[in-house]
């Protein structure tokens, strides 16, 4: 008998197959993971969400826009800007929750200040960027929201292998859409509500060197003045029956003048030292380190002197973290460096203390950081556990004017 002849691989896997059977192929897999369920769902609710957005656009802002001819037109248009801000708000959560579109929440108006009158606050309404941008959004929305939910839901029944593509392109086109009108516009509005938090720094910390000062005045200078006048008034009526004990009260008052004089000068230097604007940085920061009760090294680069202001802002750095220096550092030597770097003034304070320490340590430090943050500032503090400590402090360089050199 003929031996058949060994088969090649490839007819013995025909052969295999044929006397299996056939085999079922696998299963196609579609991308209908979770991201893929939100991004259909953002679509489905494409439709009623344009339904709500258009209808309150046409029926509240379209209102306002007729009734401007009357008094309460304007008004009423404010409002409906307003309420506009709130529906983008839906909006750009629904987007975050469905679409993981993160996008940063515009800053609010300031409507709460003290010194704005009604039509002020009327006119800052009116003139809403945020406002104008999601009536726009709302508007387009419409007739996008009726395209997005009649493709998906047809595509649910109809198209359901394509679906997750399809889903994929609508849902892009969804988040250029919400990142182009109802995200912040550029860095402006962010730079906005970062100025109005440093305006309220700036104010808040106005208000308590105020307070300071006039504690100091009211416990220190007023008090030992009002205690020299009545000295000097006992001091008066004892001068022809007792001149010892009146000359003794004499030289009392005398005392007291001294040390009255003494709090005043500190005071006012503590307002704004004569040295600084009489003799600039340099000389101001010498004064300040003389005493601090560690040796300080003071080292000033600066080819000419900075705005009043940021020159006021760096002296009172420098002096109260000095004043850190004395009374919490343990330090035996410390530093200051001032120098000007294109357009930055940096300043760095440096001790050989114990170290430790932090923006919330309860020194003051955060305070420093709120201040120099109000004027575009940096405050760095590297302080390890047993020193030594560098605080790095860095203000923007603004030239000093002639005008400023006339005030100061």
């Amino acid at each position: 008998m003929t031996e058949r002849p060994s088969p090649s691989p490839a007819t013995t896997h025909r052969d295999d197959a044929f006397d299996d059977g056939p085999r079922p192929l696998p299963p196609v897999r579609f991308a209908y993971d979770a991201h893929t369920w939100k991004e259909i769902a953002h679509l489905l609710l494409n439709l009623p969400a344009a339904l709500l957005g258009f209808v309150y656009v046409t029926t509240v802002l379209f209102t306002g826009f007729w009734l401007t001819v009357t008094v309460i037109g304007f008004p009423l248009l404010a409002a409906g800007l307003m309420g506009a801000r709130k529906l983008g708000a839906l909006e750009r959560r629904r987007a975050r929750a469905l679409l993981g579109v993160r996008i940063d929440e515009p800053s609010p108006l300031p409507l709460k200040t003290g010194n704005s009158g009604f039509f002020q606050q009327l006119w800052m309404m009116l003139k809403d960027p945020v406002g104008w941008r999601t009536i726009l959004y709302d508007f387009i929305r419409l007739p996008w929201g009726i395209l997005t939910f009649t493709v998906t839901l047809t595509s649910l029944f109809v198209l359901w292998p394509v679906l997750p593509y399809l889903a994929r392109g609508l849902t892009n086109a969804d988040r250029a859409m919400v990142r182009g009108l109802l995200s912040p516009s550029d860095e402006l509005e962010r730079r906005i509500a970062e100025l109005e938090s440093d305006r309220g720094v700036v104010v808040d910390t106005a208000a308590a060197d105020l307070r300071r000062i006039e504690r100091d005045l009211h416990d220190g200078a007023q008090a030992r003045l009002v205690n020299l006048a009545m000295g000097l008034g006992l001091a008066k009526e004892k001068l022809l029956e007792d001149p010892e004990y009146a000359q003794a009260m004499v030289e009392e008052a005398h005392g007291e003048v001294k040390l009255a004089l003494q709090e005043l000068r500190d005071l006012a230097r503590g307002i704004h030292p004569a040295v600084l604007t009489d003799r600039g940085l340099d000389a101001a920061l010498s004064s300040v380190a003389s005493r601090c009760t560690v040796p300080v090294k003071v080292t000033a680069d600066l080819d000419a002197r900075p705005a009043a202001a940021i020159e006021g802002i760096a002296y009172f750095t420098v002096s109260e973290l000095l004043q850190n220096i004395s009374k919490h550092s343990g330090a035996r030597s410390a530093s200051v460096e001032v120098w000007r770097s294109g357009d930055r003034l940096l300043i760095q304070v440096w001790d050989d203390g114990r170290g430790g320490a932090r923006l919330d340590g309860g020194t003051g430090m955060q305070g420093l950081a709120e201040r120099l943050d109000a004027v575009d500032g940096l405050f760095v503090i590297d302080s390890p556990v047993g020193g030594p400590t560098t605080v790095t402090a860095e203000l923007p360089w603004r030239d000093r004017s002639a005008q400023d050199a006339r005030r100061a």
